[in-house]
């Protein structure tokens, strides 16, 4: 019998955003979970659904950034600094990571896509939107007037109105620049 070398499947969410938490998972399955996919495609009942499953069968580790941590290292490091503390958390014969670049870190492939390709790297990818979402809903009752949990933080024109009109929160990446707040803000100086 030829037994399979464990892998742990490692995604994140919360890359793009401008507010809110990066979020890491890694993730080694202890049994078959139907139902995984890259958890984009997925229904936000259906990912909270194997989210629960998830957590119940298999060894997972979870790391967040949060938008000071973004700012102050800058999200390629962020984005190093989780996988190592992924692989240093979960002992295994493999480590894939959802894209194409590894940001230097030693024992780590990479695949594009494999969020939807792989069974382990779907299921990172389920833990770390889930937790991802969560947590920004959260934020979204400490921070009401910009609509967190609509959005979940990304920079769309909504939001960009709003920080137009309320300014930044403690949850948002000051780092990320938009060019739609960069002219607000130089016509704003311009003419005050």
């Amino acid at each position: 019998m030829i037994t399979q070398e464990k892998l742990c499947g490692i995604d994140e969410a919360g890359r793009g955003p401008i507010a809110g938490d990066l979020v890491m998972a890694g993730c080694i399955l202890n049994t078959h979970i139907d139902g995984l996919n890259d958890s984009k495609k997925l229904s936000e009942k259906k990912r909270e659904l194997l989210f629960e499953i998830i957590i119940q069968h298999s060894q997972y580790h979870i790391v967040k950034f949060s938008p000071q941590d973004i700012d102050k290292l800058g999200i390629s490091t962020c984005l190093k600094r989780g996988l190592q503390e992924i692989m240093k958390s979960l002992a295994c014969g493999s480590y894939l990571f959802d894209g194409n670049t590894a940001f230097g870190v030693q024992g780590l492939s990479t695949m594009v896509k494999a969020d939807g390709k792989v069974a382990e790297v779907s299921a990172a990818s389920i833990l770390a939107k889930v937790t991802h979402d969560r947590d920004i809903i959260l934020q979204a009752k400490n921070y009401p007037e910009y609509e967190f949990e609509k959005h979940k933080g990304y920079g769309t024109a909504r939001h960009v109105e709003l920080i137009k009109q309320y300014g930044y929160c403690k949850i948002h990446r000051r780092s990320y620049k938009l060019k739609a707040l960069e002219a607000t803000l130089f016509d704003y100086v311009l003419n005050s």
